[in-house]
């Protein structure tokens, strides 16, 4: 529990920091982040005899996300936009490096390098692009969501603990509860009041709807991890952060939840 402890104080003060120092310093935060969950997802593949393209894969991460991450730094964004039609031919890059490899199932590999490329990084692009959604740098939004997603993790938990007794998805987590999700609601949408009086740029309707996006497809990312893991048969996704598993344990809320968090606030709220 010490080491526990002690790591998420550091973790969180790392991460608070990526968000206080500017946009340079937040962009390659998350980008050594969304590497590092690629980098641990292509190894528990390896672990089950699974061999990813793991060269070309990085590559195309690098690229995908340094690509988006660039778009809203510039008043003339033509030329990145030019970029991103390079992204299928960087893509078949994948194919290619297989085609050099001696493996008795290449279109698994090929599968699992691409949807490691959806499962990890892409969750991670649309979070960093919350940070610039409104055309300029703004860590209210991104900081935002981390608290509303902690305060459903917390809430889930304790009011699971206390009350649950109807399963929610009992094959794939056994702990978790219908009691817990709603509780998890409740107390998120609280958090999301507390954080509009704040964060000033949407009104309180809008944080408690995204409050409410981020328990659902936030538990949700945590069941579909859960899933995956069990179906190559490990526990935790690694062991990067003592005492809290992996980094995609950490993050398993985010993964589902970012990109429709984004979508929402890019269509429906218009910022």
């Amino acid at each position: 529990m010490k080491v526990r402890a002690i790591t998420g104080f550091f973790f969180v003060v790392v991460m608070l920091g990526s968000f206080l120092l500017g946009h340079i310093v937040f962009s390659v935060f998350f980008l050594v982040l969304s590497m590092f969950a690629l980098w641990e997802f292509f190894g528990l593949l390896k672990q089950v005899g699974i061999q990813p393209v793991m060269d070309a894969g990085f590559v195309n991460a690098l690229y995908i996300f340094g690509v988006f991450a660039l778009l809203p730094f510039d008043g003339d964004q033509k030329i990145y936009h030019q970029m991103l039609f390079l992204t299928p031919v960087l893509l078949t890059g994948i194919f290619i490096q297989e085609l050099f490899r001696k493996n008795t199932a290449p279109f698994t590999n090929i599968a699992y390098t691409y949807f490691g490329l959806i499962f990890t990084v892409m969750p991670f692009m649309f979070f960093h692009g919350l940070a610039f959604i409104s055309g300029t740098f703004n860590f209210h939004y991104p900081l935002g969501f981390l608290l509303m997603l902690w305060a459903n993790d917390t809430g889930a938990y304790l009011v699971g603990s206390r009350f649950g007794q109807v399963k929610l998805f009992e094959r794939h987590s056994p702990k978790k509860s219908w009691e817990g999700f709603i509780g998890g609601i409740i107390i998120t949408a609280g958090a999301a009041i507390a954080i509009s009086e704040y964060f000033t740029e949407l009104p309180w309707g809008h944080w408690v709807w995204m409050g409410l996006l981020i328990s659902t497809f936030g538990t949700m990312g945590d069941l579909a991890e859960s899933m995956f893991k069990r179906s190559i048969n490990i526990k935790d996704s690694g062991g990067i952060l003592p005492g809290h598993g992996g980094l995609l344990d950490r993050f398993d809320g985010l993964l589902m939840a970012a990109p429709v968090v984004y979508a929402y606030l890019y269509f429906i709220t218009n910022v």
